[in-house]
């Protein structure tokens, strides 16, 4: 992956000084008053995983305000031992967003914080032993897939906190708008689902995989017509619906669209549909040709989903709000639920290509790893200890 030359002095002075700054992020009028009657938004913490690497993003320091600090985790391919791997230099109150994965590439873009209105972009292609500055972006949304990158990074997506869907390339000037939030309510399409919110952005992993092979834009988001996956592809200036034809039993309740991903196995979408003891979980993984294939689904019970974490053939996991969680491997598995993590601040499961599923748990300056052991409880494997500057962005 060619990566952008350095930020510039100023740029980085400007990050330096307002090192940890964090804070959420508004909605728009419109997507705040179609959130209200739905849980609230998921935690921008989570795992994503390649063959060669698994990344976690999680909350560090203090539990809010301006000593809670996010940190960037990795675990390479064939080693036991996560590592601190957030970019350096930069603001990191606002926590990561993460794209553009394949092998050891990765895309970070930093959400805005205090003083920082802004998304600094950076850039890894060897596991993060070295960071590039790419394109800054407007302040990219608080919903984990606020950014999304082709594989390697070199063209990027992003949804901005004012709802904005825009593209740049990383070699390139700039940014350029595809559509915003309200012109996609509007479209045929989103008027089909009755969009309410856009929570998602993604590129649709190619048929081919062929440098000149085309990405396509996708797009999720909160539809309130009852049964209809608000997924949204472009085609020319437009948009279509790119959603699967949901099973009867999900077809009473408004679905949201969760989460939405690249991987080996295709792109791969979270749908919740319903709220309360109805709601139900389903995961969908979208084939090059546009074709999905549909887990089965599975019962919330009243619980709701706090953070996800995605496999690199296709695997999903998640964790709930009661603490429990539940893992699938991929297309035509089921699912199977798992024990409830220890408690902490913050924690996120994580799906290693070449192990069993994880539980990381993260509090003060202290990183826990939790493997299953053979009674089927969690059983602390590694703890890892991470430098917080306390003040530093006061």
């Amino acid at each position: 992956m060619k990566l952008p030359g350095k930020i510039t002095l100023l740029a980085l002075a400007g990050l330096m000084l307002c090192a940890g700054c964090g804070s959420t992020t508004a909605p728009s009028a419109g997507a705040a008053s179609a959130r209200a009657a739905v849980p609230g938004p998921m935690s921008v913490a989570g795992s994503e995983a390649t063959n060669q690497a698994t990344w976690a993003v999680l909350p560090m320091g203090a539990q809010s305000g301006p000593n809670q600090f996010w940190q960037l985790f990795l675990l390479a391919a064939g080693s036991r031992q996560w590592k601190l791997d957030t970019p350096p230099d930069i603001a990191t109150n606002g926590a990561p967003a993460l794209a553009g994965l394949a092998g050891t590439d990765l895309v970070a873009g930093i959400r805005p914080s205090l003083y920082l209105d802004y998304s600094p972009i950076s850039l890894t292609a060897d596991a993060g032993k070295t960071w590039s500055a790419g394109p800054p972006a407007a302040g990219l949304a608080s919903v984990p897939d606020a950014l999304a990158g082709t594989p390697g990074g070199h063209q990027l997506l992003a949804l901005s906190k004012s709802g904005e869907i825009s593209t740049a390339s990383v070699t390139g000037s700039g940014w350029r708008t595809l559509a915003t939030e309200h012109s996609l309510a509007t479209s045929v399409a989103g008027r089909a689902c009755g969009l309410t919110a856009v929570t998602a952005v993604a590129y649709a992993t190619p048929a081919s995989s062929s440098a000149a092979a085309v990405a396509t834009p996708l797009v999720g988001g909160d539809c309130k017509k009852p049964g209809v996956a608000g997924i949204f592809a472009r085609s020319g200036s437009s948009w279509r619906a790119a959603g699967p034809t949901l099973p009867a039993a999900l077809s009473g309740a408004p679905v949201r669209v969760l989460r939405l991903v690249a991987s080996s196995a295709g792109t791969v979408a979270l749908w919740q549909s319903g709220t309360g003891a109805a709601a139900q979980l389903m995961v969908g993984w979208r084939t090059g040709s546009g074709q999905w294939v549909l887990s089965p689904s599975f019962r919330l019970a009243g619980s709701g989903v706090v953070t996800a974490a995605f496999g690199a053939a296709g695997a999903a996991a998640v964790l709930l709000t009661d603490r429990k969680g539940a893992t699938i491997e991929g297309p035509g598995s089921a699912w199977r639920q798992l024990p409830a993590v220890p408690a902490a601040p913050g924690a996120t499961l994580a799906l290693p290509a070449d192990s069993p599923v994880e539980a990381l748990t993260a509090a003060a300056g202290t990183l826990t790893v939790w493997q299953l052991a053979g009674t089927g409880a969690w059983a602390r494997a590694a703890i890892v200890k991470v430098p917080i500057q306390y003040g530093s962005s006061e």
